[in-house]
């Protein structure tokens, strides 16, 4: 490592310390970005990850995408370029070396706004590509971070500011090794992009079943290739995908609701308890009612 990626690392760390005292995911006044500190190796978490780029600064963090890991501590960032279930764990955390990271979310049209602005070559995207990915930082782009996470000390600057240095983080992510995925997923038109209409298709309505051949007809491809490319962008099939949704978010109504469990597999989409029991049970390791505890107990 370079002295002044180290000078870089180590301005940042103390930025995010200095407005994350406690554990937790934090809001800021910027819009979109959000501080994150853990002191502990966490349980793991699944959810739905939105497009955003994080870059950690202290500690090390796993996420599973299908069957697939990503792996990134200090000195890496990872981008989703659009909406994945994900799981992802802390597994690198102390009291006296927390785990510290920075996220920001943004979206395709911000993604579109950058392109469309610089010397670049646009393509129709032939090669559909990961949705996820996880790079090393460059100078510039610490640089660009820097900046942004550095308004939070004079938030008269926010409205202003805050935008130009989020383009310049875009761009940077853009000139970099896997920029070509965050291009694709934004260019109306490409395979990317379709595939992520039905992914957002998905999404809204996770707990109705579906047909194949209708979502091959929202992305105006054929069955085939809906296949190939969703699993190319997602690492997994529409079914696996819609199934994890529909378990996060069973699990979600368990922890918050205290509802039944054949209510829930029901509202989340499921006709049979015992299916739903099997594939929960399959996805977090434990039966609905015995993760539900364990979570209560140890987690909350």
């Amino acid at each position: 490592m370079s002295e002044k990626t180290y000078k870089q690392q180590y301005e940042l760390a103390n930025l995010i310390e200095c407005f994350s005292k406690k554990d937790g995911v934090h809001p800021t006044p910027i819009p979109s970005l959000f501080l994150i500190r853990e002191s502990i190796i966490t349980e793991p978490i699944s959810r739905v990850n939105e497009p955003s780029f994080c870059i950690i600064l202290q500690g090390e963090k796993e996420v599973l995408l299908g069957q697939e890991r990503f792996l990134y501590g200090p000195g890496n960032y990872i981008v989703a370029s659009v909406d994945l279930p994900v799981t992802g764990q802390v597994i690198k955390a102390s009291t006296e070396s927390p785990y510290l990271a920075l996220k920001l979310e943004f979206t395709p049209s911000q993604v579109l706004e950058v392109l469309n602005e610089i010397d670049i070559q646009l393509g129709q995207g032939k090669n559909t590509k990961r949705a996820m990915f996880v790079s090393e930082v460059e100078p510039s782009l610490y640089d660009a971070v820097i900046r942004l996470a550095s308004l939070l000390e004079n938030q008269k600057h926010i409205p202003v500011l805050a935008p130009l240095f989020k383009k310049e983080i875009i761009y940077w992510i853009l000139q970099g090794p896997h920029g070509e995925a965050l291009e694709q997923m934004a260019l109306e038109g490409s395979n990317a992009s379709r595939i992520r209409d039905v992914i957002d298709h998905i999404i809204n309505n996770y707990e109705e079943s579906f047909r194949i051949e209708e979502l091959a007809e929202i992305a105006n491809m054929s069955v085939s290739s809906l296949h190939r490319h969703f699993k190319e962008v997602s690492a997994m099939s529409p079914i696996q995908f819609q199934k994890q949704l529909r378990l996060q978010e069973a699990r979600r109504l368990l922890l918050a609701e205290s509802t039944d469990i054949a209510d829930v597999a029901f509202r989340v989409g499921y006709e049979s308890q015992s299916q739903f029991s099997r594939e929960y049970s399959r996805m977090f390791g434990f039966p609905p009612r015995v993760d539900i505890r364990r979570l209560r107990e140890n987690y909350i």
